[in-house]
């Protein structure tokens, strides 16, 4: 296995990925899969993982470091649980609406059954 750094032309952005070289039988010919590491941060040269588990570890790394006082991230706790309330009841609204819709275009079928 080796490391392979590939830069973004579009953001300049350098992305560091494992590389795997297999023989591929069908083919005949040498392969290679890459897996992402991370990118690579320009101030310090140093590799910042991303994906699912980078992501998960740069949020809980961040807020430790920055010193987020335990009373914001209760009122973000209680914000988020608010937006799910939320989320929630508009779409039972949605449900119900579907439901009252399709029962109007049921009984314009009927009508118009009748009326031909």
């Amino acid at each position: 296995m080796s490391i392979v750094k590939h830069t973004d032309k579009r953001s300049g952005i350098t992305y560091v990925y494992e590389s795997e070289s297999y023989w591929d039988k069908e083919k005949k010919q040498p392969r290679s899969k890459r897996t992402l590491i991370g990118k690579i941060d320009e101030a310090t040269g140093e590799i910042i993982p991303t994906g699912k588990s980078g992501k998960k570890k740069e949020a809980v790394s961040s807020t430790q470091e920055s010193g987020t006082p335990p009373e914001a991230i209760t009122d973000q706790v209680e914000l988020l649980a608010q937006k799910d309330a939320q989320i929630s009841s508009l779409k039972e609204e949605n449900r119900r609406l579907l439901k009252e819709k399709q029962e109007m275009l049921e009984a314009l079928e009927v009508l118009l059954k009748k009326w031909s």
